[in-house]
């Protein structure tokens, strides 16, 4: 027999979970998003990918500014599902609302739990050079990400995997687990597991004052962080009064005080090795290569760029 789901998220990783839902023979009551933002001031409202792809796929969507009032744990309880899949909702669920009976919640999380728990697994297993991370599917409770867990499935993290990379292949295996998981509550087989907080670390939310490189910490850290901060809101570091966000470099074995430009290539040196700068982008303009920036500047050698953060 299907299971009646009310579904919760926000950004783009967790639409192919919610596509999958949505083929699927459950049936989706209502989907549940953060309310549109302004992107820039004075522009429109934008409204999250899920809402975009709920009203694509006319699916009921709601974005409560607050779910813990009496009406809405109201309303959600008149839905009465049976499950309710969160996905990077960024939102806490209430404990009144965890507590409706009947009703299970469970999560999609983006790391392997009890490691990095919180609002960004991806960017952090990618800056703390982790050689794997995962998708952890878990009943909610009312402590940040620490609910049992039902299922676990890991990935590969490579010298040259960005967010972007990442996040879009731990969306697709979440999409994947996501039915084995709705199977096993369905035919009441789901067995979870408590996690050990003694194991546990945390994935706090990506601040700006975060994006700026540091020089003095080694090459293959500073790659990280330009990896695991694409696009937004990017790594970055000042030359000559401008602004460069660096896209894309690698690591390479060279040696200079840290922030020294050591040539033409825009090889940059950091506290161990350095980096070469392959793509960047200058404040309000398009992404380019490294060629195309150096049609229009000529790097200084031995200028060093290393700012105290």
């Amino acid at each position: 027999m299907a299971l009646k789901i009310i579904f919760m998220g926000t950004p783009e990783f967790s639409v192919p979970i919610l596509d999958t839902l949505n083929r699927s023979d459950h049936k989706i009551l209502e989907v549940y998003t953060q309310p549109p933002k302004k992107k820039n001031r004075g522009q429109k409202l934008n409204n999250t990918p899920v809402y975009d792809f709920s009203l694509k796929n006319k699916i009921k969507v709601r974005y409560p500014e607050k779910l813990e009032s009496e009406d809405e744990i109201e309303y959600l309880k008149a839905c009465k599902p049976d499950v309710v899949v969160v996905v990077a909702y960024g939102k806490i669920l209430p404990k009144k609302l965890l507590d409706i009976k009947g009703i299970e919640f469970i999560n999609v999380h983006a790391s392997l739990l009890p490691k990095w728990r919180g609002a960004a697994p991806i960017q952090r297993s990618i800056m703390n050079l982790d050689y794997e991370t995962g998708i952890s599917i878990m009943k909610i409770i009312p402590r940040l990400d620490a609910g049992p867990v039902l299922m676990k499935s890991k990935v590969k993290i490579s010298a040259s995997t960005n967010y972007i990379a990442l996040s879009k292949e731990l969306s697709l295996l979440g999409a994947k687990m996501i039915l084995k998981a709705l199977n096993l509550i369905e035919n009441n087989l789901a067995n979870f597991s408590e996690q050990d907080d003694n194991l546990a670390s945390y994935a706090n939310k990506i601040l700006k004052s975060e994006s700026q490189i540091d020089w003095t910490i080694e090459a293959k850290k500073v790659v990280a962080k330009i990896n695991a901060l694409y696009p937004n809101p990017g790594a970055w570091f000042e030359y000559k009064g401008l602004r460069l966000k660096i896209i894309k470099a690698i690591e390479v074995n060279v040696k200079g005080k840290p922030g020294e430009i050591l040539d033409k290539k825009f090889t940059i040196a950091c506290a161990k090795s350095g980096i070469q700068v392959l793509e960047l982008q200058k404040e309000g303009k398009r992404n380019m290569k490294v060629s195309e920036f150096l049609n229009g500047h000529v790097l200084e050698i031995g200028l060093n760029v290393n700012k105290k953060l």
